[in-house]
């Protein structure tokens, strides 16, 4: 029975003893990290510290296995069977070797994507912060954007990992990665269009362009958005028929309700009326509906002031715009209509029909 070597002992209990620092460092430097960060809410720092503990568990892990993997090469080499069979220096020499890059691949292929989810989360954290109004369309919008970035992180490092774990294991890559490339090219060819509309749609969600419930018009036909997909955007036109754009084929889209809009009336007053009359009552029906405490809060802006846009057609065509917030200038353009109807009646003002 070989006798105690207590070089090899200290060696071994160095290496653990070292792992057993640098685990530690580990969780001081992301906890701290965590604690100079500034969170919105409950909620998000509950989801990120359960990120940061994966992170920790996982440098943990490969701290440990790198002390287990060179105490085990101490012990084979101060310790190992001489068996021809087993050939035991052989496979020490292949464990220094490929087996603890093989391991170091694996553990550090995991602890990439876990730093790529805590870093992916704390991104979805300041996008909520920056618009930190409420909306819960953008809470979905970041979420989809969070679900993009952990598919492509772990896709593409799940790949890379399995060659270098391949390679470690003596097996040629060149085929597979051939292989791999023509089946790119071909499902690339085979399905551009579906590629163009998700990147279109990527990109859509990421520059906030629209959201659920805006009013916008899309390739010429308008109407309220209803779904917003990573390919496709839905939307529901005036007359209830439902509209499905693919991302990547809308060319023209205006949002006709972002941040604010505008409630225009045209007034067609005969040649015979007198103008100036017509605007000074139009004036009138503007400031009305200012000092009216049940519409001011609909009314961002003083009334513009009224416009002749033509003279055709045996009328002058004057227009009044008022600013309201989104999707409300309806309202206040039904209203509108009211109010000057009644002032022209009560002023024997004349409109002129079509």
């Amino acid at each position: 029975m070989p006798s105690i070597h207590y070089p090899t002992v200290g060696a071994v209990v160095l290496a653990f003893a070292a792992a057993a620092i640098l685990a530690r460092l580990a969780n001081v430097v992301i906890h701290r990290a965590l604690s100079a960060l500034d969170f919105i809410s409950a909620e998000n720092r509950t989801v990120v510290s359960g990120r940061a503990r994966q992170l920790t568990r996982a440098l943990t892990a490969v701290a440990y296995s790198v002390a287990a993997l060179a105490s085990i090469s101490l012990a084979l080499e101060r310790f190992g069977i001489h068996e021809p069979s087993w050939n035991p220096r052989r496979f020490v020499r292949w464990g220094e070797t490929h087996g603890v890059h093989l391991v170091l691949t694996i553990v550090g292929a995991f602890i990439v994507v876990r730093a790529a989810n805590l870093a992916i989360e704390y991104l979805q954290v300041r996008l909520s912060r920056r618009h930190a109004t409420g909306d819960p369309e953008w809470q979905r919008r970041s979420t989809t954007l969070g679900g993009i970035l952990t598919s492509v992180v772990h896709v593409t490092v799940g790949f890379v990992a399995t060659l270098m774990a391949l390679g470690e294991l003596s097996v040629d890559v060149m085929p597979i990665l051939t292989g791999a490339g023509i089946a790119g090219l071909a499902v690339g060819f085979g399905a551009q269009n579906l590629v163009r509309d998700v990147i279109s749609g990527f990109f859509l969600i990421l520059e906030d362009q629209v959201r659920v419930g805006d009013l916008a018009r899309i390739n010429g036909a308008a109407g309220t958005v209803e779904q917003i997909n990573l390919r496709t955007i839905i939307m529901r036109d005036a007359e209830g028929a439902v509209h499905v754009f693919p991302n990547g084929t809308i060319t023209a889209l205006a949002n006709l309700s972002k941040q604010f809009s505008y409630a225009v009336v045209d007034i067609r007053v005969p040649y015979t009326e007198n103008v100036d009359r017509a605007i000074g009552a139009l004036r009138e029906v503007g400031e009305s509906m200012a000092k009216d405490p049940a519409w001011a809060p609909l009314l961002l802006a003083p009334m513009d002031a009224p416009s002749l846009e033509s003279m055709a057609g045996g009328g002058t065509t004057v227009r009044i715009r008022c600013k309201t917030p989104p999707l409300r200038h309806g309202t206040v353009a039904s209203e509108l209509r009211r109010r000057i109807l009644v002032a022209f009646v009560d002023r024997g003002i004349r409109l002129s029909g079509r």
